[in-house]
């Protein structure tokens, strides 16, 4: 008698299954991030690129290192030490010097994330604390804004005022509506092209909602978070500059707004999953970063908001969980 061969197969749920794998999901970040790549070296130099080089450079190989010291499996595949490199470059200027850029590529891979076990186990963004940790200990590098197209004349390749600095400094003085009509600060035009003094990766927008409509049209990201995110700004900045549409647009487009809402809040393990959650995840990031920007002493907070909602995360995702189909509701005073 043959034995009958078993068809039926019962595991634990859940029982979804996707084409998608980690790799093909990184890969689409990447090429999101290959316009603003792009347009970081035509707006300040090939240096752009061998800084991002650089910096993907040495998150793979301490990803790498790591992993064998701590003798795990090799993740470097999985090209999320990749995202990790170019992220944390987009959030510097093309000037920061290449060890720096090393010591905030350490911190973000070793300490942030292999040393919590590696990808999906880290509950913050790893770029973003390279980013406070190299920002926290060398003011002066990560401040060195060059205007755009500077490195095509040695001469004129010094140190610029970023358009959020600016505006910021005239919003405390109130004469806001004064300042932005002056010649002093880039048109809308130019803040949308990226003519204008920032990090390499966060100046052009035109690039970054390209790479925006990529990730959305391929399913990588769901807009909630980008979309409340930035409409939470708006409406705090609407009221903060006396409904001035003028002050709102220049606060979305300055600073890193809208490169922090695409690619680092969108975050698969450090964000919320239910849209519920995403939303209140994105409302705290709206909030915060509004607030240091109206009332910190640093000009931005696209940083600290989202690292400080990241680790608020675990208990949005319990505030926002689904209740089960059929759960009765519970009245008040019945015995638990």
């Amino acid at each position: 008698m043959t034995e009958i061969k078993r068809k039926l197969v019962v595991s634990a749920s859940p029982h979804f299954r996707s084409k998608s794998t980690t790799t093909g999901i990184m890969l689409d970040v990447i090429i999101a991030m290959v316009p603003a790549l792009i347009a970081a070296c035509v707006l300040f130099g090939l240096r752009s690129l061998a800084l991002t080089a650089v910096s993907v450079a040495s998150c793979v190989i301490f990803e790498y290192l790591s992993r064998k010291i701590l003798k795990r499996s090799n993740t470097v595949g999985d090209l999320s030490a990749v995202v990790t490199g170019m992220l944390l470059a987009f959030n510097l200027p093309s000037t920061m010097p290449y060890w720096m850029v090393i010591i905030g590529a350490f911190t973000a891979i070793v300490i942030v994330k292999q040393l919590f076990g590696g990808i999906g186990q880290n509950f913050v963004n790893p770029a973003l604390i390279g980013r406070i940790v190299l920002m926290s200990s060398f003011t002066t590098q990560i401040g060195d804004f060059r205007a755009p197209f500077a490195y095509k004349n040695a001469v004129d390749a010094v140190t610029s005022a970023t358009p959020l600095s600016q505006i910021n400094a005239a919003a405390a003085a109130s004469d806001t509506a004064g300042y932005l009509d002056s010649a002093d600060i880039p048109s809308l035009v130019q803040m949308f092209l990226g003519e204008r003094a920032g990090c390499m990766g966060e100046v052009c927008i035109a690039a970054l909602l390209l790479g925006f409509l990529y990730l959305v049209i391929r399913r990588v990201i769901s807009p909630v978070i980008p979309l409340v995110y930035a409409g939470t700004v708006a409406v705090i900045m609407f009221a903060a500059g006396g409904g001035s549409v003028s002050f709102v647009l220049y606060q979305l487009m300055a600073g890193g707004l809208v490169l922090g809402a695409v690619f680092m809040a969108t975050d698969y393990t450090t964000s919320p999953v239910s849209v519920k959650g995403k939303i209140i995840y994105a409302l705290g990031c709206g909030i915060i970063t509004s607030l240091i920007r109206l009332f910190g002493s640093l000009p931005e907070g696209v940083s600290f908001s989202i690292i400080i909602m990241n680790i608020l995360v675990p208990h949005i995702e319990h505030l926002a969980a689904p209740k089960p189909f059929g759960t009765p509701k519970r009245k008040k005073g019945a015995e638990k």
